[in-house]
């Protein structure tokens, strides 16, 4: 799968160890460190010097780039990743779909906390969310195979809080910006359902290329919202693209830093190179990276 936007989550200096926990709690999951920290590090860094800065987490051919740092932001389950076990990705069996999905949430849930606690639903026969000992959220489903496939992970977004209800024109605007997109499934409230106003989304679905994404506006009120804890990285092939999707997204001036954006419904973005490592790799260019905002390629 070609994969456009890449996840980012933020780990509080632990993001090797977390590697390591989720090739075992997730299956056909890998991990490697694609980039350590320099010699030369500013004094918010220092300490880091020779460590881990990017570990990449592949599951089932989805790529989660996990950023090691210090504890300043945290993921919320604002973005959450939903675990499609679905018996045709398990070949055919839906007891070893079942078991699969089992496995992962007792592995998940070792230290961490239940949002929604594992069992039948309406739209699943077993389903369950997630805080793992991260702080990161997953959505696991056992899925109907006779429906339309869809990928192992899906990226969930979920509006609420101050922009509760504007999940259908976060998504309008997003699919706007890329080519090959489409809406999926969409199911609003028929009538408002607590903090969900009527027409508002209770779940639904969007493709950007071969990526696919589920949005849903909350009907409860949360204590949380989007943070830099998971950010969204696109990789872009050169200049104008990047100043396509920054000039569009951008909308907190304040938050704009080495490529990173906050756009106007709170969701972190980042806007970057697809050579980004080959730029990384010229001498003095973390430090020249540190002072910029957008990204420039021929500064770096």
């Amino acid at each position: 799968m070609t994969q456009k936007i890449v996840p980012n989550i933020w780990f509080a200096g632990n993001a090797g160890e977390a590697g390591e926990f989720y090739t075992t709690a997730l299956p056909r999951t890998s991990a490697h460190v694609a980039m350590h920290y320099p010699d030369e590090l500013p004094d918010f860094q220092k300490g880091l010097e020779g460590e881990p800065v990017v570990v990449d987490l592949d599951v089932a051919g989805f790529r989660i780039t996990m950023i090691n740092s210090d504890d300043t932001v945290r993921p919320t389950p604002s973005i959450s990743f939903m675990l499609n076990f679905d018996p045709l990705l398990f070949d055919g069996d839906a007891d070893a779909a079942r078991t699969a999905l089992d496995e992962t949430w007792a592995a998940l849930s070792d230290g961490g906390q239940a949002l929604m606690p594992l069992g039948e639903y309406p739209f699943s026969p077993h389903y369950g969310w997630v805080q793992d000992r991260f702080g990161v959220s997953w959505q696991l489903m056992l899925t109907d195979p006779t429906g339309d496939p869809r990928p192992f992970v899906i990226t969930q977004i979920m509006f609420s809080g101050d922009v509760q209800d504007r999940a259908r024109e976060a998504v309008d605007l997003y699919l706007s910006l890329f080519d090959d997109t489409a809406y999926g499934t969409v199911v609003a409230y028929e009538q408002a359902s607590g903090t969900a106003a009527a027409g508002s989304i209770m779940f639904g679905e969007f493709r950007i290329g071969e990526q696919w994404f589920s949005f849903m506006d909350s009907n409860v009120r949360h204590d949380f919202g989007f943070t830099p804890g998971v950010s969204l990285e696109i990789r872009c092939a050169d200049q104008a693209e990047i100043d396509h999707f920054w000039n569009a997204l951008s909308a907190v001036p304040d938050a704009e830093q080495c490529g990173w954006l906050v756009d106007r419904y709170g969701v972190s973005w980042q806007v970057v190179p697809e050579n980004m490592d080959e730029l990384l790799a010229k001498p003095g260019a973390y430090q020249r990276m540190l002072g910029m905002k957008k990204l420039v390629i021929a500064d770096f």
